[in-house]
């Protein structure tokens, strides 16, 4: 039988752009650790989806992945628009530059490391415990981010 790992997630944003947190939770068998971290300048969805690579960035060897996520924005953007964003060098249906194109890049080189992840979207606030506490840890990180070591998280 595999092993999975599961992964929690949750970015957060006090004003859009502005500071910033994320929580992972990572969770293997009876092993959990937790990673947070503020910013002082960022977006909402840079948030998610630093989240995201955090996680997969964190599991060093090439394993099963079970992401949740209560953002559309991170799974519909991995496992539906990214292909195509691709095939037209990074260009949206609307002949745009793709937003936070270099997450994007990351999370997909995070992605291919790994035998298979699999994406389950969360409704927000829904009640489930690791959300929840991710939702929580993220709005604290970005309340009160190291100025000193944490610095900014826009792209430019």
């Amino acid at each position: 039988m595999k092993k999975i790992i599961k992964i929690f997630t949750d970015g957060s944003c006090l004003g859009n752009p502005g500071p910033g947190g994320f929580c992972t939770i990572i969770k293997y068998k009876n092993i959990i650790k937790k990673f947070s971290k503020g910013f002082i300048l960022t977006t909402n969805n840079r948030m998610e989806l630093i989240s995201v690579i955090i996680g997969l960035e964190k599991v060093k060897i090439s394993s099963y992945i079970h992401i949740h996520t209560d953002s559309k924005y991170v799974k519909n953007g991995i496992t539906k628009w990214i292909n195509n964003w691709k095939k037209n060098n990074w260009i949206t249906q609307n002949k745009k530059k793709v937003k936070n194109i270099d997450l994007w890049k990351r999370l997909n080189k995070m992605v291919e490391k790994h035998i298979k992840v699999k994406w389950s979207w969360i409704k927000s606030h829904s009640g489930q415990k690791e959300n929840e506490e991710c939702d929580i840890e993220a709005k604290k990180s970005a309340k009160y981010p190291n100025k000193k070591d944490y610095g900014y998280l826009l792209t430019k």
